[in-house]
């Protein structure tokens, strides 16, 4: 169904989706034979707004599970029965995706396959390690607004990737590490405060 559609194309069927709350299992089913990709575009997109704890960390903790297995080439994604059965509103689900979707139209337009040396499975596994160090970037990164560069990095790499357009790979990797520094400058924040209180 999905073998030639763009991304803006899979991510308006999948808000599109029927019932108030989606499975992780219902998502998968969308993706296809797109999993891993469009799951990370997926994954990044609710971080690219301000969003509350815990989504944030749950969206980090299933990026490094995704990353992981690009890491060791698995063709496929694998998730726990566990993760599967978890949901999240439609409604929420609907709000990122018809805020994202403009931005992806636009990058569409000129998003073309470059640089296509990031289709071997050696690049496949070097950008899945890259991709698990944002997601630790996005575990850390400060509550409510810290994560919106993070997530617009991911959400850029998993773009490219689905494009096969290495250059909005590379852009979303500069924007990471941007990210990365918040991230970074937060931690050290945070031990610095409790290095005074002891």
């Amino acid at each position: 169904m999905f073998s030639n559609a763009r991304t803006s194309q899979i991510l308006a069927a999948l808000a599109s989706q029927p019932g108030e709350r989606l499975t992780v299992r219902d998502i998968m089913a969308v993706l296809k034979d797109r999993a891993f990709a469009l799951l990370i575009v997926l994954l990044a997109l609710p971080n690219c707004l301000p969003m509350p704890p815990p989504i944030p960390l749950v969206c980090g903790l299933l990026l490094a599970l995704v990353a992981v297995q690009i890491v060791f080439g698995r063709p496929t994604p694998w998730l726990p029965r566990t993760l599967l059965n978890r949901s999240i509103a439609t409604v929420d689900v609907e709000r990122a995706v018809s805020r994202a979707l403009p931005v992806f139209r636009r990058l569409e337009r000129f998003s073309k396959p470059r640089m296509t040396f990031l289709d071997t499975p050696f690049a496949m596994r070097l950008m899945g390690l890259l991709i698990l160090i944002m997601a630790f970037g996005l575990l850390f990164a400060p509550p409510f607004v810290g994560q919106i560069p993070m997530g617009l990095a991911v959400c850029l790499v998993g773009l490219g990737l689905v494009e096969r357009d290495g250059v909005v790979v590379v852009c979303g990797l500069f924007i990471g590490a941007f990210g990365l520094t918040l991230s970074l400058g937060f931690i050290y924040a945070i031990f610095s405060g409790l290095e005074t209180l002891f």
